[in-house]
């Protein structure tokens, strides 16, 4: 069960609170993707300091790009943003685990950490069905946060397909 807006779902782990404020930003741009007709999946990608330096949503439909998954273009807009393709010391947050091309994506950019709330167990590249992120061959390894606000994540994608 969901709890109330604003209020913790479950007992308070410190190492999830400090990701609810972004993941509610990246939840935000999820609800965005459904008005291009696209699979609600929202990323906020932030600075060393937590500052937002981008944000994007699912924008396959809208655009006929089918690498425009939530995670590619919150990427992109950083690494425009800062003119570099290296996102050192940056953490991407994303409403659902990311897939195969996602993962490479952050491993690519160099990003510090990513920070997820829903798994995939189907399409999971983050843990789930794959771990290409934590791959001991690649020589770029970010860290890994799941579960933040998984259920409010869970809820989005769950009431998106019901009504397809």
């Amino acid at each position: 069960m969901n709890a109330p807006p604003g209020l913790p779902e479950g007992p308070p782990d410190p190492v999830r609170d400090p990701w609810r404020v972004a993941m509610r930003l990246a939840l935000d741009e999820a609800r965005l993707a459904v008005r291009g007709g696209d699979v609600p999946v929202g990323a906020v990608l932030l600075s060393a300091d937590g500052t937002l330096l981008s944000a994007g949503h699912n924008e396959r439909e809208a655009t006929g790009d089918p690498t425009a998954h939530a995670e590619i273009v919150a990427i992109r807009r950083a690494a425009a943003k800062l003119r570099s393709w290296r996102l050192t010391d940056c953490t991407l947050v994303v409403t659902l685990e990311p897939c195969t091309m996602c993962a490479g994506a952050i491993v690519q950019s160099r990003l510090d950490r990513v920070v997820y709330g829903a798994r995939d167990e189907k399409a999971g590249a983050v843990g789930s069905l794959w771990d290409v992120v934590r791959d001991r061959r690649l020589n770029h390894r970010p860290e890994v946060i799941g579960g933040v606000l998984a259920d409010a994540c869970g809820s989005v994608l769950t009431a998106f397909f019901r009504a397809r």
